[in-house]
């Protein structure tokens, strides 16, 4: 090994040991920023079910509360120009002593003829 060689030894672990923090730090944010992905996609998920669900007649409530996320809080509604969904969860994608952030879907459907508070047929 040449005399430079041993010289620079040290200099890769010193770099090494200031950047896997920022390294792992990155890693946390990527996988915090999947889990909110995820959880909105299972608020509209859940939504859009329960949406559905109140349209044909059933209890759009239980179906929601069924398909969200835990902790999440649907609510459901009919008016004149459909069923109404939305479910709103707040999730910590950092961990529980860092900001939470507010994720929510939202889904309306057209009442099927015959069901209760839709059209008559």
């Amino acid at each position: 090994m040449s005399r430079s060689a041993r010289r620079d030894g040290g200099g890769v672990t010193a770099e090494l040991a200031v950047a896997m923090p920022a390294l792992i730090l990155l890693l946390l944010f990527a996988l915090g920023a999947v889990d909110t992905v995820l959880a909105r996609t299972q608020c509209l998920d859940a939504a859009r079910d329960a949406a559905l669900a109140q349209a044909r007649g059933e209890d759009g409530t239980a179906v929601g509360r069924a398909r969200a996320p835990r902790g999440a809080s649907v609510s459901v509604w009919v008016d004149g120009s459909g069923a109404h969904a939305e479910v709103h969860l707040r999730v910590a994608p950092l961990g529980p002593h860092l900001p939470r952030l507010d994720v929510s879907g939202s889904a309306t459907a057209d009442l099927e003829p015959g069901s209760v508070g839709g059209a008559p047929s």
